[in-house]
């Protein structure tokens, strides 16, 4: 059993053969499937397709590329989203900062990113953290609001060594590992060799970021073996026990125990 514990399968570049993905990811072993929100606009998609497809588990966040002038009316919806049924989640996410196209929002993604922190300390929910660009300003928040109820994964970790140490080190977090492992100039691979397996989870961020063989082109989870293969020959195990474990963590991490029962 894979989990990917990232991927947009609502996005519209799966319109045409959205059904057809879900067969490709379960035979590639692919059976569970988190999906981050991404604003107002994206939670109908979501919705219609935990309907349709059977292990699609929601999250509820408002994505910091997503925060412009009517940031407090997204804020707003989210939260009544969220609080309205929150077992329904699996996490807080996609909320973070981004920073690489437009610095404009600057202030105020981080009060949204922080709202969205405390938020998830109240319901005991886990983060997906979106970080592009903004390491720092992220690190500075974290620094204040980490606490012992704090939980989460920096999702697509593209960062270095040190900053994967920091994030670690705050007790409660997951790398998540994706296509971009694959990439020959990435660096993750250096990274990796100083990690252990019990700090990952993988994903595929799909329709992005897709691995080697695919870049340039539409991401999808049965995408994920080619990540889970680059990640075996890092740490010498098999594919199956990279699976195993990477699987195991993302359940505790997302309690996912709750969702695979009903």
């Amino acid at each position: 059993m894979i989990i990917d514990t990232h991927a947009h399968l609502y996005a519209e570049e799966f319109s045409e053969d959205q059904t057809e993905v879900f067969i490709r990811a379960e035979a590639a072993g692919v059976h569970y499937f988190l999906l981050p929100n991404i604003n107002s606009e994206s939670i109908p998609l979501m919705e219609k397709l935990i309907k349709e497809q059977k292990n699609t588990i929601p999250m509820m966040g408002l994505h910091p590329s997503y925060v412009k002038e009517n940031w407090r009316e997204e804020l707003k919806i989210i939260e009544t989203h969220l609080f309205k049924n929150p077992s329904k989640y699996c996490a807080v996410g996609e909320i973070g900062m981004d920073l690489f196209w437009d610095k404009t929002f600057i202030e105020a993604q981080k009060i949204v990113f922080r709202t969205q922190i405390s938020w998830a300390k109240k319901l005991k929910l886990p983060i997906a953290i979106h970080a592009r660009d903004a390491f720092d300003e992220i690190f500075e928040i974290l620094d204040e609001e980490n606490d012992e109820s704090l939980k989460g994964v920096f999702h697509c970790f593209t960062g270095n060594l040190e900053q994967a140490n920091k994030i670690l080190d705050y007790g409660g977090f997951k790398l998540g590992i994706g296509g971009v492992i694959t990439y020959k100039n990435s660096g993750l691979t250096e990274v990796l060799n100083s990690v252990e397996l019990k700090h990952l989870v993988v994903e595929t961020d799909a329709p992005y970021l897709s691995p080697a063989p695919f870049r340039g082109k539409r991401n999808e989870s049965a995408y994920l073996s080619y990540i889970i293969e680059k990640i075996s020959g890092i740490y010498k195990l098999s594919d199956a026990k990279i699976a195993e474990v990477t699987s195991q963590n993302a359940t505790e991490l997302f309690q996912l125990e709750k969702f695979k029962s009903n």
